[in-house]
């Protein structure tokens, strides 16, 4: 459904988001095993999410690396798709034409609709802070070890 970078970016934002602190904070290494993804793509993925901190913040330096504010975890995880350049991805039509609509529908635009409400709605109500706290509970995963 979404790109490859913007899985990335929301599991290093969610591994983020569980492991860090403003006082521990995470390097790309760390972030890059944790989420099962390269870390050359993860850097860059970083940049996106770091730019202008408004999801994940980051200190360079010997004591530098990657944390999200207390502030910054209450934001829906709908942020991350805007971060990502992403969030039109949920009002796309599902075979990916161009006029698909109530009035000129595609074969699965009407079955669609409903998931593509829901998927819309989960996005931004879910924050960042309950998708973490559900990695705490050791049921959930977000890497492929």
């Amino acid at each position: 459904m979404f790109s490859k970078s913007t899985e990335y970016a929301l599991r290093a934002t969610i591994y983020i988001a569980q492991k860090s602190s403003k006082e521990l904070k995470l390097g790309i290494k760390a972030i890059a095993e944790g989420t099962d993804s390269p870390p050359s793509f993860t850097a860059k993925i970083l940049q996106e999410l770091t730019r202008d901190n408004k999801i994940i913040s980051s200190v360079s330096g010997p004591n530098g690396g990657f944390y999200i504010t207390e502030e910054a975890k209450k934001l829906p995880v709908r942020s991350i798709l805007d971060a990502m350049d992403e969030d039109g991805m949920l009002y796309r039509c599902i075979l990916g034409l161009n006029q698909c609509s109530e009035t000129k529908p595609c074969p699965m635009h009407i079955q669609y609709k409903h998931i593509k409400e829901q998927l819309i709605n989960l996005f931004e109500t879910k924050t960042i802070q309950e998708l973490a706290a559900d990695i705490r509970d050791g049921e959930i995963f977000i890497n492929n070890d």
